[in-house]
C-alpha cells in the first residue's frame, strides 16, 4: 500500500481497530509498509486523545465504561482553518517558533510531511506533540521558569536561549486584538513573546475572529512587530478594513 500521511494512517488504524477489536504493532507496520517506531507513535497519539488503549505489542478498543471519560476539547473548525493557512506558509527546512496556546497547537496537525523543520517552543504539550510527527522535526526547548498560568516556560533564561538563534517564522496566538495597539494578553509576562518576535524574520499571529476588538490591558506585541495576522472568515468587514490599514498582511482562512 502507498504511504499515507499521518492523519490518514491513524484514521485507518481506528477503522481496523473498531472492526477487529484489537491490533498489533507488527501487523500494522506490515499493512502500512512503515516502521514499528512510527506505528508506536501513532498508537501513543491515539491513546492520548482517548481513542484506544495500548497494550503490550499493540492496542485494544476503549471499554464501554470508559467512553464517557473526557478526551480533551476538540479543535474547532475555525482553529483548524487558521492552522491550515499558517502551515501553508511554512517551507521545508524552515526554522520556526511555536508559542504556547491552543490555536498555535492546532498548527501541528496541519504540518503534514514537511521535512527538515527545526522547531523551538516554550510549551511541554507542543513539544510532546512534535515528537509524534512524521517526519519528526528537530526540537528545541526554551527552558526557563515554568509559569502555571500560561502553562509555558518564561523568564530571562528562556529569553537568553532564544537570542542564541535566529528563526524564519514565529507563530503566536493572542487573548485579544486591540485594533489600535496590537495583540493583548491576560498574562503579565510578555517579555518572552517580544524576544520571540525579535529573533524571527516573520511574526505570524494566529487568532480567532471573535477575539478581534478585545481590549485587554496587557499589550503583548505592537503592530510594528507583526507581519502577518491569520484569522477566520467570521471577521467583520469593518474590522477587516481597519486591520488592513495597519500595514500588515491579513489572511482570512475560510472554514471547509
Amino acid at each position: 500500500m502507498s504511504k499515507r500521511n499521518t492523519q490518514q494512517r491513524r484514521h485507518i488504524i481506528m477503522t481496523l481497530l473498531n472492526e477487529q477489536g484489537e491490533v498489533t504493532v507488527d501487523e500494522l507496520a506490515r499493512h502500512f509498509e512503515t516502521s514499528e517506531v512510527t506505528i508506536r507513535k501513532d498508537l501513543a497519539a491515539l491513546e492520548k486523545s482517548g481513542q484506544l488503549l495500548r497494550r503490550y505489542g499493540g492496542a485494544v478498543t476503549v471499554p464501554k465504561e470508559m467512553v464517557a471519560e473526557p478526551a480533551g476539547e476538540p479543535v474547532s473548525k475555525r482553529k483548524q482553518a487558521i492552522a491550515r493557512a499558517a502551515a501553508a506558509r511554512i517551507r521545508e527546512h524552515n526554522r520556526i517558533i511555536i508559542d504556547s496556546g491552543s490555536t498555535t497547537a492546532a498548527l501541528l496537525g496541519a504540518l503534514g510531511h514537511k521535512h527538515g523543520l527545526i522547531v523551538m517552543t516554550n510549551s511541554l504539550n507542543i513539544a510532546n506533540a512534535l515528537r509524534e510527527l512524521e517526519p519528526e522535526p528537530t526540537l528545541l526547548m526554551t527552558g526557563g521558569t515554568w509559569d502555571p498560568n500560561s502553562e509555558s516556560f518564561q523568564g530571562q533564561v528562556a529569553e537568553q536561549v532564544l537570542r542564541s538563534y535566529d528563526f524564519d517564522q514565529l507563530f503566536i496566538g493572542a487573548d485579544g486584538i486591540d485594533i489600535g495597539r496590537g495583540t493583548t494578553t491576560f498574562n503579565e509576562l510578555t517579555g518572552l513573546s517580544r524576544v520571540m518576535a525579535e529573533v524571527a524574520r516573520e511574526v505570524v499571529v494566529m487568532v480567532e475572529s471573535d477575539k478581534v476588538g478585545r481590549k485587554i490591558p496587557n499589550l503583548e506585541l505592537p503592530w510594528a512587530a507583526i507581519h502577518t495576522l491569520i484569522t477566520d472568515d467570521g471577521l467583520s468587514a469593518d474590522d477587516q478594513q481597519q486591520l488592513e490599514r495597519k500595514g500588515i498582511n491579513l489572511v482570512i482562512a475560510p472554514e471547509c
